[in-house]
């Protein structure tokens, strides 16, 4: 009687335990992952080029994905503007696939190095956090 109540224990333990991670979705990705998915995080860097104002150092960069191949970039700096890029890859580089603001992502480096030209009007580069 002991040992029944043991064995049915011990499975309901087990199919707990393997039954846990997928009902929080732990093992199963939302989307396959792509280069917005390596770009988002959290940068810091200056802004090193400013048509209508003076550089500042310990800007904030946070890269979001918005989509496949897609992100929007916000900053902690009032000057420089939200805006979302869609992203192409070319070798070991991320970059934005078309528009005015340049993304420039070097995976090569460690940190992954982020350089970005915000409307061609004010540029920030820095390192992932």
């Amino acid at each position: 009687m002991k040992q029944g109540v043991l064995i049915r224990l011990a499975s309901l333990l087990l199919v707990g335990v393997v039954a846990l991670p997928s009902a929080f979705g732990a093992d199963t990705p939302k989307h396959p992952p792509d280069l917005a998915d390596v770009a988002q995080g959290t940068y810091f860097g200056d802004v090193i080029s400013d048509s209508q104002g003076a550089s500042q150092s310990g800007v904030t960069v946070t890269v979001t994905r918005i989509g496949k191949n897609r992100v929007q970039i916000t900053t902690d700096d009032a000057r420089l503007p939200r805006v979302d890029v869609s992203l192409t890859q070319a070798m070991d580089k991320i970059l934005n696939a078309s528009g005015t603001t340049t993304f420039l992502l070097d995976r090569s480096q460690v940190p992954m190095r982020l350089d970005v030209s915000f409307r061609n009007e004010v540029s920030w580069s820095g390192a992932k956090q």
